[in-house]
């Protein structure tokens, strides 16, 4: 169903549907904000990622393929400006600093729950933070494929799609991101 969605409205928005583009952001700026804040660790540079997606999807939409999956073009232009972020970035940061933006790590960590205590609440914020600062830790070659296979959901075969990499690239990044991962916990816990 979304597919068809996708479809209708790219077919509008190329003929210059303003009221389509318009859905096409609103289905995507929150799945495009988080995958950036997860890839980018940064609130601000989250945010600018879903702006410079949509400008470049706007400038490039007459370059769209029908034949390709729009979520697929879409998560490649914003995985591409992450991960083109997180290369300008000077690496002067430890893995052990504190985190520059903890306005609150996700919504599902200021999300009330009846059966939570405070101090299970902050075990549980202690445990995603750890787990977060070791994805962050990761080099962005395994980051970028950790955050799409975990954190998006996604399969090994649309990581594949976005990144323009063969599956069983991707599938090696994903199990020495998980041996990194592995490692850097198992110091933790």
């Amino acid at each position: 169903m979304l597919d068809q969605l996708e479809k209708r409205l790219t077919k509008l928005a190329l003929k210059g549907d303003q009221q389509a583009f318009a859905e096409i952001v609103e289905l995507y700026k929150d799945k495009i904000y988080y995958l950036g804040y997860r890839m980018l660790n940064n609130r601000h540079e989250a945010e600018d990622v879903v702006q410079e997606t949509f400008l470049r999807v706007f400038k490039s939409l007459d370059r769209y393929d029908p034949n390709q999956k729009f979520s697929t073009w879409i998560y490649r232009i914003a995985t591409n400006l992450s991960i083109d972020r997180l290369r300008k970035r000077k690496p002067t940061y430890s893995l052990d600093a504190d985190m520059n933006d903890q306005e609150g790590l996700d919504g599902y960590s200021m999300l009330p729950s009846d059966d939570r205590t405070p101090e299970s609440e902050f075990m549980i914020s202690e445990t995603k933070q750890t787990v977060y600062d070791a994805i962050e830790s990761l080099p962005a070659k395994y980051k970028s494929v950790m955050i799409l296979r975990y954190l998006q959901e996604m399969s090994l075969q649309e990581i594949s799609d976005v990144l323009d990499m063969p599956v069983t690239t991707i599938k090696t990044r994903v199990h020495r991101g998980r041996e990194f991962l592995r490692k850097k916990l198992e110091s933790k816990f």
